[in-house]
């Protein structure tokens, strides 16, 4: 059965009941997407499921004052985002790596994380996303692995669909430049 957004909207504004139901429905509807957007930032699948966690407790707990003026799922991917860059900020603060290699321990937490079931061509793709920017890091994962249209982009990020589409075009270059100097 596909997810009526009307009906569920609907629902939320109806009795507490049906608040909850609706509730369900939309986790049920949007956790794997947004557990794979996360999963994308942070890289760990127990922090990935913290924060799709806090993403929904935050969304449950604000359920009542969203007007529906976007989309359901373009709330949630905002709140999603905000609680990663929250968390991603805070580990950053916490660690102490060496400036010039903030990701000293990825590669060790890529090969360790029993989740990720990746080949080697997979496995350095994912190291060169964690040389992008944050930004660049989330509109490349948005649209290589969402395939979300830069109109919905621009919606939870804040962001032009110009500033975005060049974003992803030098992130695509970074990758690519990653990729070339493996050889």
């Amino acid at each position: 059965m596909a997810f009526d957004e009307k009906k569920v909207i609907e629902m939320l504004r109806a009795d507490d009941a049906s608040k909850s139901r609706a509730f369900e429905e939309i986790v049920r509807t949007f956790s794997e997407q947004l557990y794979w957007q996360i999963r994308h930032m942070v890289y760990s699948h127990d922090d990935a499921n913290d924060l799709l966690q806090n993403t929904f407790i935050k969304a449950w707990q604000n359920i009542d004052s969203f007007q529906g003026y976007s989309k359901i799922s373009t709330w949630l991917y905002r709140i999603a985002i905000n609680e990663t860059l929250t968390f991603i900020n805070r580990q950053k603060a916490i660690q102490t790596v060496a400036i010039d290699d903030p990701d000293v321990n990825l590669d060790e937490r890529l090969e360790g994380d029993p989740y990720f079931d990746g080949n080697e061509t997979e496995e350095q793709l994912q190291q060169a996303i964690a040389t992008l920017p944050e930004k660049q890091r989330m509109v490349f994962n948005m649209k290589y692995f969402d395939e979300m249209k830069y109109e919905d982009m621009s919606e939870i990020l804040g962001t032009s669909v110009g500033a975005l589409k060049a974003s992803y075009h030098i992130a695509v270059k970074k990758i690519e430049d990653y990729f070339n100097n493996l050889d």
